[in-house]
């Protein structure tokens, strides 16, 4: 068993970095000690069964669900080496589930603050304007990166933005009185910047569609550029924008929509709801959890 592990790590030595080697070799052999242990004493054993194992053994070790999806890499990789040299048949790592991720949101920023960020006068030139812009527009509508950059010209109107959000699946997102004075600025300098026929609502300095990259750029800039004291990136304000709606709303079938989320199980986890806040909305909205006053106690 070890000559075969030593030639698949001679193998991947020819690409990968000595600290991935070391990884591989650390996570192959963890899983061949744990043959050992079980009396097994060749690569030929393994199975499906067998892989379940002691992937549960190794979570009942209170290994991290990162840690476990990374040997469970590993382990699939040296599995499609045994294939290519006739030890096994098939790869039966693949027959088994990676490891659920847990979902790592980033914080709302605190509204008053994000108020104050957003209300920073700026030095008035076009791109400038154009940021102003984009900021307003993320967290008035709540927009993805994708969404906002993907935006042409014949999206807008007086009062709504029409977005194509992810699978092609379109929405159509109201337009907050700031956004709409701000997108109303740009379009007035917008001309300075774009090209002959670009469609694109936002433009670069080459005066073709913005990208992702410059505008997650931009947004860090600008906040370094007022002061705002914590990171800020356009998931972080469609995070707000949906926790901030929320928070004095109350209404998460509308902050669902208004995401383009497609469960609502999908903005609960989004917007860290809790059962103290559904039970609060519960009682205040559900016309059978209100009692009146002096009512008999229900029946158990």
């Amino acid at each position: 068993m070890q000559a075969t592990l030593d030639a698949f790590l001679a193998r991947l030595a020819r690409r990968a970095s000595p600290a991935t080697l070391d990884a591989y070799r650390r996570d192959v052999a963890q899983l061949a000690a744990w043959l050992d242990a079980q009396d097994i004493a060749t690569w030929q054993a393994l199975d499906v069964a067998l892989i379940r194992r002691y992937l549960a053994h190794e979570r009942t070790r209170g290994l991290a669900p990162r840690t476990l999806a990374r040997r469970r890499a590993a382990l699939s990789r040296f599995a499609d080496f045994l294939v290519s040299q006739g030890e096994l048949d098939h790869n039966p790592v693949k027959l088994t589930q990676a490891p659920r991720q847990p979902r790592h949101l980033p914080s709302p920023v605190d509204v008053d603050l994000l108020g104050r960020f957003l209300d920073t006068p700026h030095d008035g030139e076009p791109l400038a304007i154009r940021d102003q812009a984009m900021l307003e527009l993320f967290y008035s509508c709540g927009l993805r990166l994708a969404e906002l950059a993907g935006l042409d010209l014949e999206a807008l109107d007086a009062r709504h933005v029409r977005v194509l959000g992810k699978g092609g699946k379109p929405r159509q997102v109201p337009l907050g009185r700031r956004a709409a004075a701000a997108i109303r600025d740009w379009l007035g300098v917008r001309s300075t910047l774009a090209g002959d026929g670009e469609r694109a609502l936002f433009v670069a300095q080459h005066g073709g569609r913005i990208g992702h990259r410059a505008i997650q750029s931009r947004l860090a800039e600008c906040a370094k550029r007022r002061g705002l004291p914590e990171h800020l990136h356009p998931h972080r304000l469609r995070h707000s924008f949906a926790s901030h709606l929320l928070e004095s709303s109350q209404d998460l079938r509308a902050v669902q929509e208004l995401l383009g989320h497609a469960n609502l199980s999908t903005t609960q986890i989004y917007t860290r709801l809790d059962w103290q806040q559904l039970a609060e909305v519960y009682d205040q909205a559900h016309p059978r959890a209100r009692r009146k006053p002096g009512a008999a106690h229900d029946e158990p």
